[in-house]
């Protein structure tokens, strides 16, 4: 007798199987130099020997900082045309949360591809912060299911977290990266050349990623950061690229080597700090900067861990000194806004994240510094007693 004639069967045929991915992360200056081949090198890093076409979307933040950034990207490009084709002008898309607040703008990019008929060995090459490699990644990893995407960060968060990992996003149903997908760039290029036109707020918005890394994996590199607090402070260039390179290779080592680089436990480690962090721009309307809300978020949860006993007092003013010092907030007046039921808004956070990690909520926290450990509730009185705290001290 056929299967097909069996009147009842139950058969598993189980599927398995693993694919490798890499791409490399470089660091460098003057990337669009006529004598700077690292760009044409990674077009051409596979060794295919086949024409390069690329389309070039550029954070109109960046482009208002470096005027003549569009020129040298067409010079560049002409001057090694025989690696690569330029398939159509620079696009300047808006910088900030706003590029990915909602489907208009990945519309639009999508569109464009198919218009300018890039296939799947094209090339996207985002400039920006952190928001537009978010978008123009999303936008890229979807179409033909993906075109080879090379990411070039303009500020200290998306050289050394944002711009470096596997994740592409878009806000939407009024959460943060509700939408996205896990898609590896083709290559990471950090030019800190872009750095040296950051204001104050985007210039140590990094610094609050580097913090939260230190904290729980790399005692070191927080006491670096706690005695080049000044130095963060005072625009100093060289030190920066430090903290940036070390920030990345924690990050880039956490995704390689803690067994679930696409999130699909509950455990996320690299996101201490970021259930109030997350919150809190969206209270604000996305107006808050996205390190700014995770030093205040870290604030809060390095509170937490101390009334747990995972950390001492001293250790607790250790980390709010230092982001002082450097000039990263612990404190805003959202903390205090409350609902309709009288209740603290930034709350809600904890139950959104929970959601946002799958069903389970996991909260990574310090067990003393350059350590970490999970805990998976958290006492919302303990909230409250934090959030008085950092005010009294904010104050």
């Amino acid at each position: 007798m056929s299967i097909t004639q069996k009147r009842y069967w139950n058969i598993e045929y189980n599927q398995s199987f693993s694919v490798p991915f890499e791409y490399p992360v470089h660091f460098t200056r003057n990337l669009f130099s006529k004598d700077n081949l690292l760009l044409t090198n990674v077009l051409n890093r596979l060794g295919e020997n086949r024409h390069c076409r690329a389309a070039v979307y550029i954070d109109s933040g960046v482009a208002d900082a470096h005027v003549s950034l569009c020129t040298q990207i067409k010079d560049y490009f002409k001057i090694h045309s025989d690696k690569a084709e330029l398939v159509c002008e620079p696009k300047i898309i808006p910088g900030g949360e706003t590029v990915k607040d909602g489907w208009n703008l990945v519309k639009q990019q999508i569109l464009e591809i198919s218009k300018m008929r890039l296939d799947r060995h094209s090339y996207i090459i985002a400039i920006g912060g952190g928001a537009v490699l978010d978008m123009a990644g999303f936008a890229s990893a979807i179409v033909h299911r993906g075109l080879r995407f090379i990411r070039i960060p303009t500020t200290t968060l998306a050289q050394n977290d944002a711009g470096i990992g596997v994740k592409n996003s878009i806000n939407d149903q009024a959460q943060k990266n509700f939408i996205g997908t896990f898609a590896p760039p083709f290559a990471v290029i950090n030019d800190s050349d872009f750095l040296k036109t950051l204001d104050d707020e985007q210039w140590i918005g990094g610094i609050a990623e580097a913090f939260k890394v230190s904290i729980i994996k790399d005692l070191d590199f927080f006491n670096f950061l706690i005695n080049n607090a000044g130095e963060f402070k005072n625009h100093n260039l060289e030190v920066m690229e430090e903290a940036v390179y070390r920030c990345a290779c924690l990050h880039l080592d956490h995704i390689r080597e803690n067994g679930d680089p696409f999130e699909f436990g509950s455990a996320r480690p690299l996101d201490f700090g970021h259930w109030a962090a997350h919150k809190l721009e969206n209270m604000s309307n996305y107006t808050l900067g996205h390190g700014q809300a995770v030093a205040a978020g870290i604030a809060l949860d390095s509170y937490i861990a101390m009334t747990l006993g995972l950390i001492t007092r001293d250790e607790l003013e250790q980390i709010l000194n230092g982001f002082i010092l450097c000039g990263l907030p612990i404190w805003y007046d959202l903390f205090t806004e409350k609902n309709k039921n009288n209740c603290f808004e930034i709350i809600k956070g904890i139950e959104e994240f929970r959601e946002h990690l799958g069903g389970q909520l996991c909260i990574t926290l310090p067990q003393g510094i350059g350590k970490k450990t999970e805990v998976h509730h958290i006492d919302e009185n303990t909230v409250k007693k934090g959030i008085e705290f950092l005010q009294a001290k904010a104050s």
